[in-house]
């Protein structure tokens, strides 16, 4: 009985077209199935009798949500990465116990390497790879942390961010690649990472997963979140249709021929009309204009939102977004409410039956792209990739590619760096010297970030002690006495600075100073010793003219992540810089925000400038 049913199950078969398939399956759906496709819930509510009993389609973890509950700070046990997959696998064994056995797309924000895991290889946020301008480096950093994530038994990534950032103030800053969009473009190259190469002649807009060694991935947020007025976070980006297709929708187009499975739509507006529930955007230009036939993803409980500032209810939410062309909605926490009024919505005929279907389809779509119904479970011989030094050494490699050299001695023909690796004395200070979690920035280990020894990792200061002789005495202080700067030995002085970690709206800034008294620190140690200053941000920062004229080097390191020997391999002369600015340096935030191509223009340091440090022969 049982195999002559499997015979007719078209879906089943493996070697059945996928579209034969998904439709298959669809026809074999209750209403209240395709709802629960269309879920997406957070791990702490997905029991397994929701999971089954629901035909739940998906289960994320939220910003440092992990097997042992929610990290909240680096002092916050630790979850063992087999923990991840007994979990992840766990999930997937109640959803396939529904009764027809869809698995579930498990999702995580892995955003620069797997970093919600302990242990995995941190890479440096996307404004750091985008002073690259290395897309082949970019797609291998995708192939490393497709591997680290599919190790967790994770197939679905929230990654890459392809937003243009026109506002450093915006408290996601560092996960965009650049103000420039043809550098945006330039970096897409790492959803072919992600998920693997399509084949020649694969069709335009549909989705493509190359096999077990790569994941789902996600460009977001769709669109026009880099262009909020003042860098707001969720705000409201105004401009013509014109300016958003050319300078904020074009990164997509680049996605979407790579095959890209899954977009998420932003929480912003654009002029005024709120992006989830826009069909103009969502609808007529994204499914049918650019032709994409993944699913489109709601952000973490994006309907909330909607329905918190206009005063209307959570049902006219659910209308509302899913009419627009929303597929997934990531609930996270209310999905017995969203079921019950997806449900009414679509009997009552407001959300027509034909919309439900269409984005069912696309998620299943998705579904038998990536192989989940042949192999829903992990892959338990890749637990050992995850930070392996192939993936730290690449991590190292990018770091060296993403500094940018903006000062190099206080006279044109007197360089100050490289640096003497045979120093008799140095001294190192300042709040991101000796910071694993600071060098990270958010979305590692927690969502926001924290300090600390939070992951396995290099410091700044760790680097320094391996890079130099072992006659050279080195001198740490995160803030330097006046005794200690008293000493007249010192050969030069390293001082890192910058940003504690944040994510999205607490990284809001308006006023984009060095925090953590790191101006004076600088000062106190500049005016005593030749300096170099590196800014360790997700942006740049304000830099005083009296400052910059007192140090003698300044490097913008971005959150260059787990890898700080990436840093002493170009200061102390091993490689040369080749970062370049992916962004504009300001000099006061009162220019914000700049346009690299107006005539009014006047940056402290200009979009693309990088200096060059050649060695003496």
């Amino acid at each position: 009985m049982g195999s002559a049913e499997d015979e007719r199950c078209v879906y089943k078969d493996p070697n059945a077209a996928i579209e034969d398939r998904v439709n298959d399956l669809l026809s074999r759906m209750t209403l209240q199935e395709k709802v629960g496709q269309m879920t997406q819930i957070e791990r702490r509510v997905a029991t397994p009798s929701v999971l089954s009993g629901l035909s739940i389609g998906s289960v994320l973890s939220g910003g440092g949500s992990g097997p042992l509950g929610v990290a909240e700070s680096a002092s916050s046990e630790q979850a063992l990465l087999s923990d991840w997959t007994d979990m992840v696998d766990g999930f997937q064994k109640a959803a396939l116990e529904s009764r027809l056995g869809i698995p579930l797309i498990y999702g995580i924000d892995a955003v620069h390497g797997n970093n919600n895991i302990y242990g995995a290889t941190i890479f440096p946020h996307n404004i750091g790879l985008g002073a690259t301008r290395d897309g082949e480096l970019v797609r291998r950093i995708g192939v490393a942390t497709a591997l680290e994530v599919r190790a967790s038994g994770i197939p679905y990534t929230f990654a890459p961010c392809v937003a243009v950032l026109k506002d450093p103030r915006w408290g996601r800053s560092y996960e965009s690649y650049s103000e420039d969009t043809d550098i945006v473009k330039k970096m897409t190259a790492i959803v072919t990472g992600l998920q693997g190469q399509p084949p020649q002649g694969h069709p335009k807009g549909y989705p493509f997963v190359a096999g077990r060694n790569n994941v789902i991935a996600c460009a977001k947020h769709f669109v026009g979140d880099g262009g909020t007025e003042r860098g707001v976070n969720e705000g409201n980006t105004v401009t013509s249709y014109e300016d958003l297709e050319r300078i904020h929708m074009a990164p997509y187009l680049d996605c979407i021929s790579q095959g890209v499975c899954t977009v998420m739509a932003s929480y912003s507006s654009w002029n005024g009309r709120r992006l989830h529930t826009d069909y103009f955007l969502l609808t007529e230009v994204l499914k049918n204009k650019l032709g994409f036939k993944g699913f489109v993803i709601s952000d973490w409980e994006g309907l909330d939102r909607l329905s918190q500032p206009h005063g209307s209810n959570y049902r006219q939410s659910i209308s509302l977004a899913v009419n627009a062309g929303i597929d997934m909605i990531m609930v996270p926490f209310r999905h017995e409410q969203f079921a019950e009024d997806l449900i009414a919505l679509a009997e009552s005929g407001e959300v027509p039956i034909s919309r439900i279907d269409d984005a069912v389809q696309r998620i299943l779509r998705v579904k038998f792209v990536s192989g989940l119904f042949e192999h829903p479970f992990s892959d338990r011989s890749l637990l050992q990739i995850v930070g392996c030094k192939s993936h730290r050494e690449l991590a190292r490699e990018a770091v060296r590619k993403s500094l940018v050299l903006l000062k190099n001695g206080k006279e044109p023909m007197k360089p100050f760096l490289p640096l003497d690796k045979n120093a008799k004395k140095i001294l190192v200070a300042g709040s991101h010297a000796d910071d694993l979690g600071y060098q990270c920035g958010g979305w590692t280990v927690a969502w926001h970030g924290s300090s600390g020894r939070i992951t396995i990792g290099t410091t700044i200061l760790d680097a320094i002690k391996e890079a130099v002789g072992g006659n050279t005495e080195v001198i740490y202080e995160q803030n330097p006495s006046p005794s200690t700067l008293a000493s007249h030995d010192y050969t030069f002085a390293i001082v890192a600075v910058g940003e504690g970690p944040y994510a999205e709206t607490l990284g809001d800034n308006a006023e984009l100073a060095i925090p953590f008294n790191g101006t004076d620190v600088i000062k106190s140690v500049a005016e005593r010793i030749p300096t170099l200053v590196v800014v360790v941000s997700g942006r740049p920062l304000v830099i005083e003219p009296h400052v910059l004229e007192k140090i003698d080097a300044l490097v913008a390191a971005w959150l260059p992540g787990s890898e700080g020997t990436g840093i002493t391999d170009v200061v102390f002369g091993d490689y040369d810089f080749e970062g370049q600015l992916p962004v504009s340096w300001f000099r006061t935030v009162e220019q914000l925000p700049m346009d690299h191509k107006a005539n009014s223009y006047d940056p402290l340091f200009p979009l693309g400038f990088g200096l060059k440090c050649k060695k003496e022969a």
